[in-house]
């Protein structure tokens, strides 16, 4: 029996999610060994940011060189214009979707809405702190990298307040004491595809693909597809501010839908739809959103907490695209060392047939 190369990233998340593929291979018979690669965002330094596909790009560089057989990845991290040499072959069963709210150790501060006014949140997550703004504009967002590990060390040793992290990702490090509080879908949509692992095949690798299949969930990949068809639509990777979160009932799918600003200006709705048009109506969903925070006037200029006062000194570019677009350069700027000032001048409006 052939061997199958399992290619993942060496984090203790990555590993934990490679052991449950190996676990579901060999469950079904099939020989597997475990094959270690190192990213781009592994290389780079705990307090810097990193652009979409950092932790996805490496990975598949080795499948396609065929040095590993299937790639494990984070269906999150999963950029949406996937190369066509690959293909997606099974999504195992979803964990927790949702994200936490994690306070230090020994804290009792209370969930989301008991957080003292100007407390430090860390997130790296554009989406999360877009989000988070809208409810509480008086936090004070901290841009905070690293892995699970890492950053709940710095939470503890007093660098945040509070950490906004994966329940799924929690959970599977054996951490999931650390939640406080779920972030409710219609508060903090989580990214499309949270909670889900991708397996990851050469597309002509019908073999592979074969042995692979039998891990495949049906209603994870209905959930994960409908989500990334919202994300794709709203003109969104993996680090832009938008939310999606599906749900499958039989023949029947319900997908919330989130945009979000670095305002904290936000559009979330919910809509139904069937196994057969869900991704039809996650287009139609994506645009509504869209054209409704388009019209969303800028809230009055105040004072915004900031975990980063006074100013870094680092060089500042003033943005003025429309708020989605501008919040995707943004993250890119500040990814190069920059800091964006959001001003958009201009607003893309839907035309009428």
């Amino acid at each position: 029996m052939t061997t199958v190369r399992i290619g993942t990233r060496g984090s203790a998340l990555a590993l934990a999610q490679a052991r449950l593929v190996a676990e579901g291979l060999a469950a079904a018979g099939q020989d597997h060994a475990v094959v270690v690669i190192e990213t781009e965002g592994d290389r780079r330094a705990p307090d810097t940011a990193w652009g979409e596909g950092a932790f996805v790009a490496a990975i598949e560089r080795a499948l396609l060189a065929g040095d590993v057989d299937v790639a494990v990845h984070s269906a999150k991290d999963v950029p949406t214009d996937e190369d066509p040499r690959l293909s997606i072959a099974a999504f195992l069963p979803r964990a927790d979707p949702l994200d936490a709210l994690v306070l230090a150790a020994g804290s009792d501060a209370g969930g989301l809405d008991a957080l003292p006014p100007a407390s430090r949140v860390g997130t790296d997550s554009p989406r999360r702190a877009g989000f988070l703004r809208a409810v509480r504009p008086d936090l004070a967002i901290q841009p905070l990298h690293g892995n699970v590990d890492t950053r709940l060390r710095r939470l503890d040793g007093g660098e945040v307040d509070a950490l906004v992290l994966a329940v799924a990702g929690l959970a599977r490090l054996g951490r999931g004491d650390r939640v406080t509080e779920r972030l409710a879908a219609e508060i903090v949509p989580p990214a499309p595809g949270q909670g889900a692992i991708a397996v990851q095949v050469r597309a002509e690798d019908a073999p592979t693909r074969n042995a692979v299949t039998v891990l495949d969930d049906a209603p994870t990949r209905v959930a994960v597809e409908a989500e990334r068809a919202f994300l794709r639509a709203a003109g969104g990777g993996c680090r832009a501010p938008i939310g999606a979160l599906a749900v499958v009932d039989g023949t029947s799918v319900r997908l919330l839908g989130g945009l979000a600003t670095e305002d904290g200006r936000t559009a979330i709705e919910a809509v139904d739809g069937s196994l057969e048009d869900v991704s039809e109506r996650a287009g139609e969903l994506a645009s509504i959103l869209a054209s409704r925070l388009a019209r969303m006037p800028m809230p009055p200029a105040q004072h915004r907490p900031s975990a980063h006062e006074p100013r870094t000194g680092r060089p500042q570019v003033l943005v003025t695209r429309p708020a989605l677009q501008g919040d995707r350069l943004a993250d890119r700027l500040r990814a190069e060392g920059l800091e964006p000032i959001s001003v958009p001048a201009i607003a893309i409006e839907p035309v009428e047939p």
